[in-house]
């Protein structure tokens, strides 16, 4: 439960080496959080995130989960909750993929799909019906500007999160009432380790600046979440872009 001042006490981060997930964390660590559960993939990065919040005082669990395993999310999962309500899960697992490749072969852009709607929506669907089940929490939902509109440039990508982001409207429609709040963050290209050196692109974005965005839209309820904010605008407008004029643009 939230402590007095409406600090979440206790998190779930799926995808626990997320360093939109990390940032998030620290965050909320340093607002009074006290337990946090990373999920993932064991792995020494997985072990080494743990200490770190360890060491700014939360009392941090790993587990072992793996979004392409569907058919082990509801025990995974149900384990944690048993633990003790959770305040607010943060789904931020998924991959980028490589369009050259993925075109070229299909299972990889099946592996792209895969973890990013398949797997959030089993993920997704489990967690909702626990936070339902203790009537409150939050559900926080990483999607990505990029599935506002198809791109030559990354359109495996983002169909992929065009579908995330229609089921998690429609799962915050079903759990209108309940007690529990589904917050979708739509962030632009975010500056991570793994692009460090590339070409800047616009509307770029950084991983603390995404969790001070989630942790604000946290305490305002909020339904959805854009950064940078000025996103929410421009996306408005290419929306509406008619096809052929789309497809010229250097988007």
């Amino acid at each position: 439960m939230k402590d007095a001042f409406g600090a979440p006490q206790s998190l779930l981060v799926l995808g626990g080496t997320s360093e939109i997930a990390l940032a998030t964390a620290r965050r909320l660590i340093a607002l009074r959080t006290r337990r946090v559960w990373l999920a993932g993939r064991p792995s020494p990065a997985l072990d080494a995130a743990a200490v770190e919040l360890r060491d700014r005082g939360a009392d941090v669990r790993t587990v072992a989960f793996d979004a392409l395993d569907t058919g082990t999310h509801e025990e995974v999962l149900g384990k944690v909750f048993a633990e003790g309500d959770i305040d607010v899960v943060l789904m931020a697992f998924g991959v980028t993929g490589d369009q050259a490749r993925d075109e070229e072969e299909p299972t990889a852009a099946v592996r792209v799909a895969q973890t990013n709607y398949t797997g959030a929506v089993s993920a997704g669907l489990v967690c909702a019906g626990a936070l339902q089940a203790q009537g409150h929490g939050s559900l926080v939902v990483l999607s990505s500007v990029a599935g506002e509109r198809a791109r030559r440039a990354d359109f495996i990508y983002g169909s992929s999160k065009a579908g995330l982001d229609a089921f998690a409207q429609g799962l915050g429609d079903a759990l209108q009432g309940t007690g529990v709040q589904v917050l979708i963050v739509r962030p632009g290209p975010v500056r991570t380790r793994a692009s460090a050196g590339r070409p800047e692109q616009p509307f770029a974005t950084t991983p603390e600046a995404v969790a001070g965005a989630i942790v604000t839209g946290l305490r305002r309820r909020s339904e959805t979440v854009w950064v940078p904010g000025s996103l929410r605008v421009v996306m408005s407008a290419l929306r509406h872009v008619p096809r052929p004029l789309f497809r010229r643009l250097p988007v």
